[in-house]
């Protein structure tokens, strides 16, 4: 990572380099709109992380074509460097926790250097890993060596991943101090979004490259880390940071005191000894805990609860289908699992904002509350034959599972400050690597033991929303035992005025000017950007919807 910083630094051979947080200083008449659609470029790219499951069954039978190579007895370590039989789709599975573990792990350990660096530098090392790491992936699928794939888009793709997301963090609650959620639940929702785009794009490349004697998966890879590192440099190169004491024109912070938003600063090295951060940490893990397993199994959970049902046959359990029509329920099945990624993706706007208004602890309070009952009556939806309400009752869930993610980096800088959220916020999402492996093996394993047991196939989540349930109670009482940070952790004027003093002197001290609303608004080259980044996301919410119709 340093290599890379000093020579991006030197790129431009003066005293700082074109990727330097130096360059990156916003100029009077800069608009702060233009911000969020750079930072969805980069989320719109890496939350493709969440479609990957597009890929898997024609992986599995990349060496068979129209029926998988199996090999039953080969273990894992084999499966790694095999070239005579097919990948099993659990094994592919294991690139989600790939994903989302790195993805976690190397937030935390870049965090720092993204502060010190700056958001371009860390959004063009992101475009590195993760287009690159697609180009690998592509070739570990050409030469037919799991071991490969595995490196290029889990292990490098998911360094990309954790640097692409908390890239905006620091930059956009410092551009918008006015709506912190809002601004960053406009970029995090890229990363719900980011599937939606590409799990449809995927399936029209695939079907455009296969052949009779290729399942057109590799091509897809190469195509995807090409298009995917443009729209991610695209993204990098258009982040701007505000100048030191810099405060939208027009605006003052509030008068009257809100104990729960700090206006000092807590330090990198000291955020963690607080019990803050911790309680924080839990309140996310818990909800994406809960979140994380019934994205994993919506599209089993809703063939095997209503079955039947689906497709106007409400006497039929899952095992009376047939074959044809276990492929027609799945399909529908596939519109429930978008549906629920739109749920997920406008949550993260909704609630992020909504928390500008009401407060971040009180939009937690909502999440906890809502996911309790809706988890609670998930079983009695089952029984009444609800699809309506069983449908709905998991797209809230969703929702507010990604407006967890969403909200929670304005959480941060309302208990720590804004000098050092984004690091702080990386280190936070080692909470995500965490219940990206609590909430699946909860779910999955449950379910198992339900089955072994003899439980009914429409009541085999039963057992299993209740565990949730008390999950989600824990989170509640976790967000109730935060309070504001002890004063003692607090940094002086005179220390953050130093960490400043770089950007203040190559800045010219604050800046005035159009920086966004106000005068100079929302113009014209802001539209065009915001259209940019708009046009796909569109395509993908129709394509979604297209979909998802077919349950009713």
């Amino acid at each position: 990572m340093t290599t890379i910083s000093s020579r991006a630094g030197s790129m431009s051979g003066g005293g700082t380099g074109i990727l330097d947080r130096e360059h990156t200083i916003a100029k009077a008449g800069f608009n702060r709109w233009m911000v969020p659609p750079a930072a969805l470029c980069i989320h719109l790219c890496i939350g493709m992380a969440y479609g990957f499951s597009v890929f898997w069954l024609p992986l599995s039978r990349a060496i068979g074509l129209t029926a998988p190579k199996a090999c039953p007895d080969i273990s894992l370590m084999q499966e790694l460097f095999t070239t005579t039989c097919d990948w099993k789709v659990a094994s592919l599975g294991w690139m989600y926790t790939l994903f989302f573990v790195v993805l976690g792990v190397s937030a935390a350990i870049w965090g720092g250097w993204l502060e010190r660096a700056g958001p371009r530098k860390a959004g063009v090392v992101a475009a590195l890993c993760w287009g690159g790491g697609l180009l690998l992936g592509a070739l570990g699928i050409y030469v037919h060596q799991l071991w490969l794939m595995w490196l290029g888009c889990g292990i490098i793709g998911g360094v990309g991943l954790g640097l692409g997301y908390i890239s905006p963090v620091s930059t956009l609650v410092k551009w918008f101090p006015d709506r912190r959620g809002m601004a960053t639940g406009m970029a995090i929702m890229g990363f719900g979004g980011g599937a939606m785009i590409g799990a449809p794009l995927a399936n029209l490349l695939i079907n455009y490259f296969k052949t009779s004697t290729d399942v057109g998966v590799w091509q897809t890879f190469l195509v995807m880390g090409i298009v995917y590192f443009v729209f991610m440099m695209i993204g990098a190169f258009s982040y701007r940071v505000t100048p030191a004491n810099w405060v939208p024109e027009g605006w003052t912070a509030p008068v009257k005191a809100n104990a729960m938003v700090s206006k000092n600063n807590v330090h990198l090295d000291n955020a963690h000894k607080t019990p803050q951060f911790w309680l924080i940490w839990w309140v996310l893990c818990l909800n994406v805990s809960a979140g994380i397993g019934v994205i994993g199994m919506a599209s089993p959970m809703l063939q095997e609860i209503f079955a039947g049902k689906l497709i106007g046959m409400p006497d039929l359990s899952f095992s009376q289908l047939s074959a044809d029509q276990k492929t027609a329920i799945a399909a529908i099945a596939a519109g429930f699992a978008g549906l629920l990624s739109l749920f997920n993706i406008g949550g993260r706007f909704f609630w992020a904002s909504l928390s500008d208004y009401i407060g971040r602890k009180k939009t937690y309070y909502c999440f906890f509350l809502l996911g309790i009952a809706l988890y609670a009556l998930a079983p009695t939806f089952a029984a009444m034959g609800s699809k309506l309400l069983f449908v709905l009752g998991f797209g809230i869930i969703l929702s507010m599972y990604g407006g967890g993610f969403a909200t929670v980096p304005a959480y941060l800088a309302d208990m720590f400050g804004t000098q050092f959220v984004g690091a702080i916020h990386g280190r936070l999402l080692t909470a995500w690597s965490t219940a990206g492996i609590i909430g699946p093996v909860v779910v999955n394993y449950i379910r198992e033991f339900q089955l072994a047991a003899g439980v009914p196939r429409d009541q085999l989540y039963n057992t299993t929303m209740y565990i949730l349930c008390a999950m989600l109670i824990a989170g509640l009482i976790c967000n109730y035992m935060i309070k504001p940070v002890d004063p003692k952790w607090h940094m002086s004027n005179d220390e953050v005025a130093k960490l400043q003093a770089a950007s203040a002197a190559s800045s010219t001290g604050t800046q005035s000017g159009s920086f966004g609303i106000g005068k100079g608004g929302f113009d014209a080259k802001a539209a065009l950007f915001w259209a940019f980044v708009g046009v796909p996301l569109a395509w993908g919410v129709w394509k979604t919807l297209e979909s998802a119709v077919k349950i009713f």
